[in-house]
């Protein structure tokens, strides 16, 4: 049986930051979550097709904030995050299927989940919104999940909103040196831009990666096995079952949903998940009732 104790205790200790050292201290705040990807091909793009690891991994990240019966805490979710890629078909988009697919089946709100691709100005405006209104009381943590641009624009609204003091309660939460670094277009920025323009507000903690595709068992990327996640197949929760197709979308073949060891760090405390840690925190299923 899942023992919540999750709030208090879960990162207590001091990190030492690129920007200052900061107390990262989560006690049931608001979240917030950008994804990258794009549905269509983006041909003026080096790689012109989206990130497939979020495809699963937006999915395993609802998951996680629904066993913990976080649902309303969720603010804001946007997906396709990858700044002027085209948008494609519905039954194609497949970060849409697992964000809307997970808010469906676990109770999330479904009016704070925006697809950039064809809601970018709403999913900015959002987010800027839910910035805006943090305070010490009140502080937004912030998954950095895909690239920054997304989030250049947002904070460049808080600032001409005049609400640039608000991101001194913003906690961003990254792992990816691409997700931070990498712009698919020259005009577009980095997190290191990002932080230039909110003068060094925003905190900022990067956990290692949470890729280690050579052992299986090991964080959240098993590489072409799928037999350590066979459990989520065959569980008796069908929501979870369904999690799985999300894992097994991938459209490089690959078992992988790193993104989510963020949520697993954030809400549980731990920055080493791995498939039989994630079983055990599943235990029987996701109860919404």
């Amino acid at each position: 049986m899942l023992k919540l104790i999750v709030f208090p205790f879960i990162l207590l200790s001091f990190f030492s930051c690129k920007t200052n050292a900061q107390s990262w201290v989560y006690n049931n705040n608001r979240i917030a979550v950008s994804f990258d990807g794009n549905s269509e091909p983006d041909n003026d793009y080096k790689w012109p097709t989206g990130d497939p690891d979020d495809w699963g991994a937006a999915a395993a990240s609802f998951a996680i904030m629904a066993k913990l019966k976080l649902q309303t805490k969720l603010v804001h979710c946007s997906y396709n995050n990858f700044i002027d890629a085209p948008a494609g078909p519905d039954n194609e988009n497949q970060l849409k299927i697992s964000c809307e697919g997970a808010a469906k089946r676990w109770g999330f709100n479904e009016d704070v989940i925006y697809d950039v691709t064809t809601q970018k100005n709403e999913a900015v405006f959002n987010l800027a919104s839910e910035i805006g209104k943090s305070t010490k009381e009140d502080p937004l943590y912030f998954m950095h999940a895909g690239l920054s641009e997304f989030l250049y624009q947002v904070v460049e609204e808080v600032i001409k909103q005049g609400k640039i003091e608000s991101l001194n309660h913003v906690y961003l939460l990254s792992h990816s040196g691409f997700n931070e670094n990498e712009k698919r277009r020259d005009f577009h920025h980095t997190w290191k831009d990002v932080q230039q323009i909110a003068d060094n507000r925003i905190k900022y903690k990067k956990i290692k990666d949470q890729n280690n595709k050579t052992v299986p068992n090991d964080l959240w990327h098993s590489g072409k096995d799928f037999s350590v996640w066979y459990w989520m197949r065959d569980h008796q929760d069908e929501t979870i079952q369904w999690m799985y197709t999300r894992l097994q979308a991938h459209s490089g073949g690959d078992a992988d949903i790193s993104d989510c060891g963020m949520f697993y760090y954030l809400l549980v405390g731990d920055d080493n998940g791995n498939p039989e840690k994630f079983k055990n925190f599943i235990g029987n299923g996701i109860d919404i009732n």
